[in-house]
């Protein structure tokens, strides 16, 4: 029965990525004929090619080339600083309590379930009078403050399940702050980093709404240039275009995925031993 599940909703998630990968190394010809889910008589990679540098989004004819460096760009110091901070005050609020770290805390938290739509306009006044208004440093910014809240509880309660007897003997060793957190908490949380390595990097790379609102054309993220690219009005429909833009925008997530799949795995049930 567990099996026969795991089966079906397997073959749910993977038929449209079958799909996609079907059609998009398929000519327009072969595609006209109609039958999405038979293989391709011919493979074409000229699709993967026009999607990556050729396809049109009005007068910008550059594919998604442009938009997957400005992704690029985007992701990795928003990844960066905000598990850096993150690490830190999931660290302080574990091992250093200070006055008033609970309510903090709760303060904190409640900030990950206030609904992104509610601070689109407060957010683009702040950025417009910092003069960070459409450019990718803005982007980052407002990427690093939305991941610190869900990242300070999973890096919070990481640090909880680690043995107290650690901290206490390196308290007694004479140890402080950091030399705590760099000798002795952080070589014992890869786990709890490559979560919070993927969570981010799928989050910032699969994210729309912000890369829309915050950012002009110029800068626009690979998603927003492949939404544009979908969606063009102009010339032929090429549906193996479209489908190979949407498999290159999602290798990044896929890939990261594969790669620490099972440190995935260890970092949640290991973070999610105490609360």
């Amino acid at each position: 029965m567990i099996y026969g599940t795991l089966f079906v909703v397997s073959v749910y998630y993977l038929l449209p990525l079958y799909v996609m990968i079907m059609t998009s190394v398929k000519g327009m010809p072969e595609i006209r004929m109609g039958n999405i889910f038979s293989p391709p008589l011919e493979i074409t990679f000229q699709p993967w090619v026009k999607a990556w540098a050729e396809a049109c989004t009005g007068l910008n004819c550059e594919g998604l080339s442009r938009g997957f460096w400005n992704s690029v760009r985007i992701t990795i110091p928003s990844v960066i600083v905000s598990i850096a901070i993150a690490s830190v005050n999931g660290y302080a609020l574990a091992n250093w309590r200070f006055k008033g770290a609970n309510i903090f805390f709760t303060i904190l938290i409640f900030g990950a379930f206030v609904p992104y739509q509610v601070m689109l306009y407060p957010i683009v006044i702040l950025l417009r009078e910092a003069g960070l208004y459409g450019s990718l440093t803005g982007l980052v910014i407002v990427h690093t403050i939305f991941g610190m809240p869900i990242l300070t509880l999973l890096f919070r309660n990481y640090f909880s399940s680690l043995p107290e007897e650690l901290f206490k003997a390196a308290r007694v060793d004479g140890a402080g702050f950091w030399g705590i957190y760099f000798k002795i908490m952080l070589p014992m949380s890869l786990p709890i980093f490559v979560v919070a390595m993927i969570l981010q990097i799928t989050g910032i790379w699969n994210d729309f709404l912000f890369g829309v609102v915050y950012t002009r054309p110029e800068n626009y993220p690979m998603t927003v240039q492949l939404n544009n690219i979908v969606n063009s009005v102009q010339g032929v429909k090429e549906y193996n275009v479209n489908m190979a833009a949407t498999v290159l925008t999602g290798l990044v997530p896929l890939i990261v995925y594969f790669v620490s799949g099972k440190l995935f795995v260890r970092g949640i049930a290991a973070g999610a031993v105490k609360g």
